[in-house]
């Protein structure tokens, strides 16, 4: 207590009180005088408690304190607890009463003034039922709902901006640096004003430009009109191929499907969505429900300081140790009903979390496979528009897979053909290069015994003349060709001259009357020529 006092003191002595208190002075204050110093540092968190307690009634003071500190969530200590004991205290200026109160003001008095300055405006009127049933009334108390809602989210943008980091000397310098740069423009028109006023027709000029101003931006609010329009058409013929691609596919499962397998899908899903919308939506909503209330209800009330934390803090591991006292309690009854009871809730449970684990798994796949079903379509619309054909599906897919299975099979034959004669092919290399190397060990065996019986260069003789007489067996083979050719050519030549002899005997036949008449007319020209 003495160290509670020693800190009343201290703080009465600071700024703004200057109470110059002592030890001493502060305890043997009289009643009246100690409830004056309990009005100052009130009237410091409010303005409005700034009365002289001498002109009220201890009633009417005791009651305004009373509700001032309730409205700051303010807690007697100890077994404090009974209204009407505390509410005496205050009236008579009660030291066990007072100096609690003073020591709890005093260690939050910024974060008290903030509190009693929201309450000005949060805390709303209690109006009667009876006088909300006037329309004039009940919207004029909807107005004022609206108002106080409208604070807060004002507080809160007041609050954020003033974390936020932003200092008024930056917004001055801002300020000021627009101001110049406005300046500067103001400038810079006036002096484009005065060389366009040298101009002829300005005036018509100025319009035009407008004009021309205003059209390129309509033509820009057109261009985006037509862009967000080709955008919305590209949407709608996605959605389109996606709903055709869908009513294929199903016909396509309806037309293969038996009855039985459709009715066992229809019964899967009906259970599955039977149990989403009775048992797993209805609790997620109820959660989420009670989580939102708890929050509104947060939210409505006013800000919490640190101390008032810790106490919920105590008071929340107070409720544990209870509970954990009562399950030990109850563990040490060890009724055998009770013990076979939670068997069967601990199994119920465990088949609920299993359910609701696989109840999600499934929601999962199917949201998996949506978008998988998704990313297909838009594949296939892809693929549809750079070639133009169809994507394969259903029965085509497994004609292909049987048709690409068989060119596998013989695929794997082929090259296990080509490995053969691949293997076969080395084998022979391999036979060819012993051939060569058993060919060049006889030649250079051949040439030392060619040495020792003194006729050295015989094989290499031999191997001429017989490379020789090839050729010349090439060369006369040709020129039997060539005589064959010839022959032939005169043959050819004989029969066309036959045929075009055979073709011209008509032709000369005709010609020689001819010829003999022709002679017969020059005599006579020349014998009529020679008379004249």
């Amino acid at each position: 207590m003495s160290e509670q006092i020693k800190s009343i003191v201290e703080q009465l002595n600071k700024e703004p009180f200057k109470k110059n208190f002592n030890l001493i002075t502060f305890d043997s204050l009289e009643p009246m005088q100690l409830l004056q110093v309990l009005n100052d540092v009130l009237a410091e968190i409010d303005p409005k408690q700034s009365i002289d307690i001498r002109e009220e009634m201890p009633d009417q003071t005791a009651k305004r304190m009373f509700g001032l500190l309730g409205m700051m969530k303010y807690k007697p200590p100890g077994n404090n607890t009974d209204t009407s004991s505390f509410r005496q205290g205050l009236v008579t200026g009660s030291k066990p009463v007072i100096h609690p109160i003073l020591y709890w003001l005093l260690q939050r008095t910024n974060e008290l003034k903030k509190r009693a300055y929201l309450a000005r405006f949060l805390m709303k009127l209690e109006v009667p039922g009876e006088f909300l049933q006037d329309d004039v009334v009940a919207d004029t108390y909807h107005q004022y709902g609206e108002l106080v809602e409208g604070f807060k989210t004002l507080h809160k943008e007041c609050e954020h901006l003033r974390s936020s980091g932003f200092s008024t000397a930056e917004i001055r310098r801002d300020i000021s640096a627009m101001e110049e740069e406005k300046d500067q423009l103001v400038k810079r028109v006036e002096r484009l004003k005065k060389r366009v006023e040298t101009v002829s027709n300005n005036q018509r000029m100025l319009d035009l430009a407008r004009q021309l101003r205003v059209e390129k931006e309509r033509e820009l609010s057109l261009a985006q009109q037509k862009q967000e329009q080709k955008n919305q058409l590209f949407l709608a013929e996605q959605r389109l191929q996606r709903s055709q691609l869908q009513l294929k596919d199903l016909r396509q499962a309806a037309a293969d499907a038996k009855p039985e397998s459709l009715m066992k899908r229809l019964e899967e899903e009906i259970k599955f969505n039977t149990y989403m919308g009775t048992d797993k939506l209805p609790k997620e909503l109820e959660s989420k429900t009670n989580a939102m209330q708890y929050l509104q209800k947060v939210v409505m009330e006013p800000a919490m300081g640190h101390a008032e934390l810790g106490e919920l803090e105590d008071k929340i591991r107070e409720i544990n140790i209870m509970i954990n006292q009562l399950i030990e309690k109850r563990m040490m009854r060890n009724d055998p009903m009770d013990d076979k009871l939670s068997l069967f809730r601990q199994q119920a449970s465990i088949i609920a979390r299993k359910k609701e684990a696989k109840a999600e798994e499934l929601q999962e796949a199917r949201e998996e496979m949506a978008s998988m079903d998704k990313v297909l379509t838009e594949k296939s619309s892809r693929v549809r528009d750079l070639d133009g054909n169809e994507v394969v599906q259903g029965d085509e897919v497994k004609r292909l897979v049987n048709k690409l299975r068989g060119k596998n099979v013989i695929f794997k034959k082929k090259r296990q053909v080509l490995t053969d004669l691949k293997r076969e092919y080395g084998i022979l290399q391999r036979t060819e290069e012993i051939l060569k190397q058993r060919h060049e060990t006889m030649q250079q065996q051949l040439q030392s015994l060619e040495v020792k019986q003194g006729i050295s260069g015989y094989s290499d003789t031999q191997e001429e003349l017989e490379r020789v007489s090839a050729i010349k067996s090439e060369l006369d083979e040709m020129k039997g060709r060539t005589l064959d050719d010839m022959s032939e050519m005169v043959k050819k030549l004989n029969s066309v001259i036959a045929e075009k002899k055979s073709a011209l005997a008509p032709v000369i036949k005709e010609l020689r009357p001819l010829r003999q008449n022709c002679q017969e007319l020059t005599q006579e020209y020349e014998e009529k020529k020679s008379t004249v």
